[in-house]
C-alpha cells in the first residue's frame, strides 16, 4: 500500500523568520520551553491561531517516553511486515509459512503493546 501524499499547500516547505533582541529571544526560549513544543510548532500555535497564551504540555514522564518508544518500534515493525506481505502478495510469493510467519509477528507485536500498555501516564 502506498503511502498517501500530503498536498503541496498542506507540506511545511515555506520558512517564515523574524529578528528578536538577546532579551526577547531569550523570554521567546523560555515561552518555548515551557510549552513543551518545538521551536516551530510553538510559533505556528501563537500565529494561526491569534493566541498568545499557550499552555504548556506536560513533560513526559520515563514511563511514557518508554511506551512511545515501543509504540514507535512496533508500528515500524508492522510497517515491514505490511511491506513484505504487500510485495510477497503482488507477485503472487505469499506462501503459506510466510502468511504464518507474518501472523506469528503481529501476535508477537500484539503481546509487547498489551505489556506496556497499562503502564501509560
Amino acid at each position: 500500500m502506498a503511502r498517501s501524499r500530503v498536498s503541496s499547500d498542506e507540506q511545511l516547505s515555506r520558512r517564515v523568520g523574524f529578528r528578536l533582541s538577546e532579551s526577547e529571544h531569550r523570554a521567546y526560549l523560555e515561552k518555548v520551553a515551557a510549552s513543551g513544543m518545538k521551536a516551530s510548532e510553538f510559533f505556528r500555535e501563537c500565529v494561526l491561531t491569534n493566541r498568545t497564551k499557550i499552555v504548556a504540555r506536560l513533560p513526559a514522564s520515563a514511563d511514557r517516553k518508554r511506551i512511545l518508544f515501543v509504540v514507535n518500534k512496533a508500528g515500524n515493525n508492522l510497517n515491514q511486515l505490511a511491506h513484505v506481505a504487500n510485495t510477497q502478495q503482488l507477485t503472487g510469493k505469499l506462501s503459506e509459512a510466510t502468511f504464518a510467519a507474518i501472523v506469528e509477528q503481529l501476535e508477537l507485536v500484539e503481546q509487547l503493546l498489551k505489556a506496556h500498555l497499562h503502564r501509560v501516564d
